[in-house]
């Protein structure tokens, strides 16, 4: 009975450690995440407003989200950009970019991550983000004023709205991020991570593109995804390796 037992849970692990091998590549690739304005599967969106437009031809936020993302306080997350006075437009606009990006593209697949939160089950962590993108948001926004380096959590939410928690002194976008680093990389924690790559190399995602030549940010995700993918199945190896000097022995 106990030989059974065995020998059952190990082709249980067998089969498996052969279907993580076998899963398919696109799986990572052309989807939206499970968050709290996404749709559940990317398509067109003809008329997705102004800075959210270059993802029209297959997004996953809707033409209201992408309105949404361009106002000051949307009802998306009632996030105030003007929580230390006004907002340079220079640099509310890497932030409108920033949003739309999160809510439209359907090419971060690769870094996606489960996260037990109430407004959403998923985030991206980690998304290489092209380090000409990181400099000019970095460079645009040094003149504009924060109270904090992560804008995620610490908030004073009392208001309806995010306001600066007590005894955090506004100061220079510089103050808090002295390095376009520390702001790409820190501000969504580490929602990105600040690429070596540049603009154009299949290897960082682009928040800015040109829709008329395409989505450059399609040829990054299956770069990664072939990559994560492939790692998988050689992770496989050893499991399978194991599984198949032990099953003589349980089965003899």
């Amino acid at each position: 009975m106990a030989r059974t037992m065995t020998t059952q849970l190990l082709l249980l692990l067998v089969w498996g450690a052969v279907v993580w091998a076998a899963r398919p590549r696109t799986e990572l690739l052309n989807i939206c995440m499970d968050a709290k304005y996404h749709k559940e599967k990317p398509s067109p969106e003809d008329k997705l407003h102004e800075q959210c437009s270059p993802w029209k031809k297959n997004a996953c936020c809707s033409v209201n989200t992408s309105q949404e993302a361009h106002k000051d306080v949307s009802y998306l997350y009632r996030f105030n950009w003007d929580h230390c006075g006004l907002m340079k437009p220079a640099c509310k606009r890497h932030f409108i970019q920033d949003t739309c990006l999160y809510e439209c593209s359907p090419n971060l697949g690769p870094w996606i991550q489960e996260v037990n939160q109430s407004w959403r089950k998923e985030r991206i962590l980690n998304v290489p983000l092209c380090k000409e993108d990181c400099q000019s948001w970095w460079e645009d926004c040094r003149t504009s004023y924060t109270c904090k380096s992560n804008w995620h959590k610490g908030w004073n939410w009392t208001s309806g709205s995010n306001q600066c928690p007590v005894n955090a002194a506004c100061h220079p976008f510089h103050f808090y991020f002295p390095t376009p680093a520390a702001l790409c990389n820190e501000i969504w924690s580490h929602s990105y991570k600040v690429s070596n790559y540049s603009r154009g190399s299949g290897r960082c995602i682009q928040m800015w593109f040109d829709p008329t030549h395409g989505n450059p940010n399609e040829e990054v995700a299956r770069f990664y995804a072939e990559a994560v993918n492939g790692a998988g199945f050689c992770g496989t190896w050893p499991l399978l390796l194991g599984l198949v000097l032990i099953l003589p022995l349980q089965l003899s």
